[in-house]
């Protein structure tokens, strides 16, 4: 069994809490925060033990849970591999790529697992739409969600978009040609609203869309590949595929497709993939915990998360760079 710490007791370390009392792999041993109003609060309603000092609870543990604001991932996670722990590290990995790289030095000396936690990877309509998702050419997503200031000590590229980068990149193994952006502050110092355009080397698109002024939350992403298109629904939990297949369509879950005269038939196939009731931050641990016990790579490696990570700074580059040239343009005339 292993011995697990978290360092962060806010919503989603409340949440980890809960969660990891009943994962059979982990033995919890208690949570560290900064605050210690909150640490009295945690303790009362879990009847878990608050650590007073971040490296005891480091000491104490096999595994660290780090779930605080990401202005601070570093600083606990750079402890935790110093001590030689394995680190599980909520999204993003840290707030600048020297830092991950300082993490993955580390993680590397100390010969450790760690994971990223790009939860999406785990949403069971993912899950459901994973043997249909053959090698996308084209990929929309739109992660739209209603204001919440808990989130805007990131930009919504970090904040948000980064779901759907680390999705991506998942997805398409390919080198990145180009990278387009544009997006607007509104109610915060950093953008609010983004659309990214990545264009990868072997032809493949994706455009992204992430909003934290929305009117009502969604988390869609469309995926169209070279004979059939996938529908995702990663708030709903649901997948639509409508797939090309050769001949005339046998039963009311197809329609027919006329492709004109002298061509053969086709038909449209369309299908509901059956999602399996899953929690996903609860299916991610439990994933990090059989990659500790079997030596085997974790399902979202560090190395992942700095590619997302360095995909999403390139983004928010472009949005300032844009930023920066329209402030130009207004003072020039």
């Amino acid at each position: 069994m292993l011995k697990i710490g978290l360092l962060g007791a806010g919503h989603l370390g409340k949440i980890h809490l809960r969660l990891l009392k009943n994962i059979p792999h982990y033995e919890l041993v208690g949570f560290y925060d900064t605050d210690p109003e909150t640490t009295r609060i945690v303790e009362a309603e879990t009847g878990l033990k608050g650590w007073s000092s971040l490296d005891r609870l480091i000491d104490a543990c096999d595994v660290v849970d780090i779930t605080t604001p990401t202005l601070n991932h570093f600083d606990g996670a750079s402890r935790a591999l110093k001590k030689s722990k394995h680190v599980f590290i909520e999204k993003p990995l840290t707030t600048t790529l020297v830092e991950a790289k300082s993490l993955m030095r580390l993680a590397e000396e100390a010969r450790v697992k760690v994971q990223i936690g790009h939860v999406e990877r785990f949403n069971p309509a993912f899950l459901a739409a994973q043997a249909q998702l053959i090698n996308p050419l084209f990929i929309e997503t739109h992660r739209l969600a209603q204001f919440n200031p808990r989130g805007t000590d990131v930009s919504v590229v970090h904040d948000l978009m980064i779901h759907d980068i680390d999705i991506v990149l998942s997805l398409i193994k390919a080198n990145i040609r180009r990278i387009s952006a544009s997006g607007v502050a509104i109610v915060s110092e950093t953008p609010d609203m983004a659309n990214a355009r990545i264009e990868f080397d072997n032809g493949a698109v994706a455009n992204l869309t992430a909003s934290r002024i929305s009117l009502k939350n969604m988390r869609k992403s469309r995926f169209f590949c070279s004979d059939r298109y996938i529908s995702v629904d990663f708030l709903e939990k649901q997948v639509r595929v409508a797939s090309l297949q050769d001949g005339l369509a046998a039963d009311q879950a197809s329609f027919h497709l006329d492709l004109g005269e002298g061509r053969e038939p086709k038909h449209i196939l369309l299908q509901a993939p059956e999602v399996q009731p899953i929690n996903a931050i609860q299916m991610e641990l439990e994933s990090f915990a059989t990659a500790i016990l079997n030596n085997s790579r974790p399902a979202v490696p560090i190395d992942d998360g700095y590619a997302a990570l360095e995909v999403a700074n390139k983004i928010v580059e472009q949005l300032e760079w844009n930023a920066n040239f329209a402030a130009r343009t207004i003072n020039e005339h």
